[in-house]
């Protein structure tokens, strides 16, 4: 795949373009008819449909511990805006449209946010795991993503992965947000949780499910740019599976595209 040579945007640029989509995506929270999930429910409901877990501190090359601290820090004050709440039929889970601005004011610390490329710590940095674990989880279920974000750039070398690359999301306030659509006739809530090293999280249902579900990488590549870089690519699929474990369908999930910010043959 022959790729164009990526573009760093002006900081004014960058400033008023996001100006402009975030006032746009608040129109759209208000005016387009959409239902969002903004229901709570103490009880939990009794299927399990999803579960995962991922560790809060990672060895991070160039990444001081203070700005992982205050990621949990962060971590732990979103959550309280997520957990607990119910995904009825025909409703719409937004990240933002729950959680709203992490501002100072409401407590949020300077994590890690990356952008182009790079990072720097900002005001409610690291929120992304939280998108990663909520678009990890919905995909083991019959629940529809409406919005997600892939990472433009691969930062970090592979360390320990567990998951496959590409199967997380990105999150900016408010319009690159993760939104989760129930088509189904089932309703379904999420339960979020923190302990001393792991943030967790579940998806339940009110009623059993028919199927599980198994997300697998089905090819990946690397290449050399023209322009001397490198891109990784790679396409993400899963299987449906009966209650007898027999495989009725394999889905087509994403495709994923992320220009690599290290060598990708050398350690990391």
């Amino acid at each position: 795949m022959l790729s164009e040579k990526p573009k760093k945007r002006s900081r004014i640029r960058r400033w008023a373009g996001s100006r402009y989509f975030i006032w746009r995506r608040l129109l759209h929270w208000h005016f387009t008819g959409t239902k969002f999930a903004l229901t709570k429910q103490g009880n939990a409901l009794p299927f399990l449909v999803a579960e995962h877990s991922t560790p809060l501190y990672r060895k991070l090359r160039n990444v001081d511990m203070w700005v992982q601290e205050n990621k949990v820090h962060n971590l732990r004050l979103a959550i309280q805006h997520l957990d607990q709440v119910l995904i009825r039929p025909g409703e719409t889970f937004s990240f933002w449209r729950l959680l709203g601005k992490p501002t100072a004011k409401k407590g949020y610390r300077k994590g890690m946010i990356l952008s182009e490329g790079s990072f720097y710590a900002g005001t409610g940095g690291g929120l992304c795991q939280l998108a990663n674990l909520l678009y990890w989880m919905t995909l083991h279920t019959p629940l529809t993503i409406k919005e997600r974000w892939r990472h433009s750039y691969d930062v970090f070398p592979d360390n320990n992965r567990t998951q496959p690359f590409g199967s997380g999301a990105t999150v900016s306030y408010n319009y690159i947000d993760l939104q989760i659509e129930n088509n189904t006739t089932n309703t379904y809530q999420l339960l979020l949780w923190l302990d001393e090293t792991h943030l967790h999280g579940r998806l339940l249902s009110a009623d059993s499910q028919p199927h599980t579900y198994q997300v697998y990488e089905a090819e990946h590549s690397i290449s050399h740019e023209w322009w001397g870089g490198y891109m990784r690519h790679n396409i993400l699929r899963r299987k449906v599976l009966d209650d007898n474990n027999t495989e009725v369908n394999d889905e087509y999930v994403v495709e994923n595209h992320a220009i690599m910010m290290y060598e990708p043959l050398l350690p990391g």
